[in-house]
This record gives C-alpha cells, sequence and structure tokens, in this order.
C-alpha cells in the first residue's frame, strides 16, 4: 500500500509539472502577447497612446515583463516563483475589478472563498438528489416514477444551465418579486458576517446551486441506476435474498456500495469544480466567483492569471483523481493495487 501510494505521488507530481508547462504554453498561442493585450487595454481605459505606440515603448515593458527570453526560461521563472514565493504573477484585466487589476493571488484570494461556497452548495445537492432518486429509478423500474425521473434526467441534460438561469431569474423576478443576481443582496454586501448574512447567503445559493447542478444530478441519476440495475441481477443479490436478508438491507449493503463507484471515482472532478463552477452561469447571474475572471483573463490575453488559474484547476483534477483511486480501493475491495486501481478511478 505505501509503494503504491508513494508511486502514484511521484507520478502525479510529474503530471502537475508538465500540466504547469502546458499552461503556459496555451496562454501564449494566440497572435501576440501579453504587453499587446495590456497596452490596447490602457488605451481603451484612456490611459495610453493608440495602439500605434512606439516600439521603444513596447521592448521596455517585454524586457520588465521578460517576455523577451526564451518560452523555457520565461516558464522556469514563473513556476519557481509559484513553487517556491507563492508569486502568481500580475494580472491587468480583471472585469469588475479595480482598474489596474492587481496580483493573481490576491485576486484568487479574493474569490475563492465564494465560489468554494457555491460549490459545494450544489455538490450537496447534487448527492443529495442523485443517490435516493437513482435508487428509486433502479427498483422501481419500468415504473411511473421512474419514468418521470428519466424524462426530467434527460431535460435537465439537454437544457444549458445559462438558459435555465435566465429563465428562473425572469420567474422569480416577474411572479415572485425576488431579485436574482449576486450572492448577497444589497444591505449584506458589504456587512460584516452575521446570522441575516449567513441565511441572505443561502437564499442567493438556490438559483445557481439548481442551475448549475441540474446537469449533473441528472447524469449522475443514470449512472446510479444503471449501475444498481447491472448489480441487482448478480448471483450474490439472489443468494443474500434466498439466505432471508431483507430486500432492503441488501440493497443498500451489496449493490448500493458498488454501484456508488462512480460517484467516487469522480471526486477527480469535484475537486477542480470547487474552485471554477460554472464561468458563464456565473456571468449570467452576475456570480463573484472565480470563472468569470477567467473567462476574462482569457479574452485579453492575460497571461499570468490564466496560466495560474489553469494550473490550478489542473492540479487539483491531479489530486482528484489521486484520492478517488485510494478510496476506490477501500470501498470496492475487488479493486486490487496491482500497478493500476482496477474498476474505476482512471490513472493520473
Amino acid at each position: 500500500m505505501i509503494a503504491y501510494i508513494v508511486r502514484r505521488v511521484l507520478l502525479s507530481t510529474f503530471t502537475i509539472l508538465v500540466i504547469s508547462f502546458l499552461s503556459y504554453l496555451i496562454v501564449q498561442l494566440p497572435e501576440g502577447d501579453m504587453v499587446d493585450a495590456y497596452l490596447n487595454l490602457m488605451h481603451e481605459r484612456g490611459m495610453g497612446e493608440a495602439p500605434g505606440r512606439s516600439i521603444e515603448q513596447v521592448d521596455v515593458l517585454r524586457e520588465a515583463w521578460g517576455l523577451n527570453r526564451p518560452l523555457l526560461v520565461q516558464w522556469g521563472d514563473w513556476f519557481s516563483k509559484i513553487i517556491f514565493k507563492g508569486d502568481f504573477g500580475y494580472a491587468f484585466s480583471v472585469a469588475g475589478h479595480r482598474a489596474g487589476g492587481g496580483p493573481v493571488k490576491d485576486l484568487i484570494v479574493e474569490r475563492v472563498p465564494f465560489t468554494i461556497y457555491l460549490s459545494i452548495f450544489t455538490i450537496l445537492i447534487t448527492w443529495i438528489f442523485a443517490i435516493p432518486v437513482g435508487i428509486y429509478s433502479a427498483i422501481r423500474q419500468n415504473s411511473i416514477g421512474d419514468y418521470v425521473f428519466t424524462f426530467l434526467g434527460f431535460t435537465g441534460l439537454a437544457v444549458p444551465d445559462f438558459l435555465l438561469g435566465l429563465v428562473m431569474m425572469y420567474v422569480l423576478y416577474a411572479y415572485f418579486d425576488h431579485s436574482v443576481g449576486g450572492l448577497f443582496s444589497g444591505e449584506y454586501a458589504n456587512a460584516p458576517w452575521s446570522f441575516g448574512k449567513f441565511i441572505d447567503l443561502l437564499e442567493h445559493l438556490i438559483v445557481p446551486g439548481v442551475v448549475i447542478g441540474t446537469a449533473g444530478t441528472a447524469g449522475l441519476i443514470r449512472i446510479m441506476r444503471n449501475n444498481l440495475l447491472d448489480e441487482l441481477s448478480k448471483p450474490y443479490v439472489l443468494t443474500a435474498r434466498a439466505k432471508g436478508l431483507t430486500s432492503w438491507r441488501v440493497i443498500v449493503k451489496y449493490p448500493v456500495r458498488i454501484a456508488l463507484n462512480p460517484f467516487i471515482s469522480g471526486i477527480g472532478g469535484l475537486l477542480p469544480a470547487l474552485l471554477s463552477a460554472d464561468a458563464i452561469v456565473s456571468v449570467v447571474l452576475s456570480l463573484p466567483t472565480l470563472g468569470p475572471i477567467m473567462l476574462d483573463g482569457l479574452m485579453r490575453q492575460d497571461m499570468n492569471l490564466t496560466a495560474a488559474l489553469i494550473l490550478m484547476y489542473s492540479s487539483l483534477a491531479v489530486v482528484g483523481v489521486l484520492i478517488s483511486d485510494l478510496l476506490l480501493v477501500v470501498v470496492d475491495p475487488r479493486i486490487k493495487l496491482t500497478g493500476s486501481a482496477r474498476g474505476g478511478g482512471g490513472g493520473v
């Protein structure tokens, strides 16, 4: 077990190292570089010259930011600062933020708590509904309830999240006089934390939580249903029932435990989801999460901000897959530690 963990940790570390280089490379693929994007943005804000700025001005900025060095040297300097100093660089384009941007670390820290609140709330809604509904649909296969949940599930998968968000915003405002947008009401936006502010946060989390979690809930319901149906038809279930065990105990103790494997293997995607949420939905609902600033950074070629967020999401995915592989061994004893965690969870 220890050798397996060490091997997976070393492989995960190497994967993150490769991801860091690819993250830095991807944001430099579009035409131009960060200097061009920065000067264009300053011109739009009336703080700089027209796009036909002098060559000397461009060269000075490229030298100051180290963009005139080889790509591998730039990446090594950027990644070493992150590892040893926690310095992610400076972001110059942040929608809705101070005009001059700010340190990437400060921008991330500022929005991480709200992103985590929304993501945890969404995950709880997804799992609380998906697991029992999936069990019910499998046990009551081809019943009216199964057909109803199947229809709702396919509808949830088909409707785009941002469209559902717009519809819910209109319905709540037009028929219930409830203003939707942001995570706090006006009187609580800048107020210190209190019980009233906590309740206000929960009220504002309902709409984005339902909107973002709809597709995930529908998908997990289908996965839970299909996996449980496969397990219910296996001989060990028939044997347990023949020994006189109650139907509910047989289902919960054995088939459900095995059918939960996809939920555990999905942890690899849960960790980055805790910090990403849904960028488009966050823009539509005016949510102060990391998604909108990453989208803005991509559009404006803000290299430091975009590369840092891509690296962070990718690293969390790698760590999540590692955790899910280890948990699968605990949940499903059939999975053997022989080079890779077979039976689910994928690899790093």
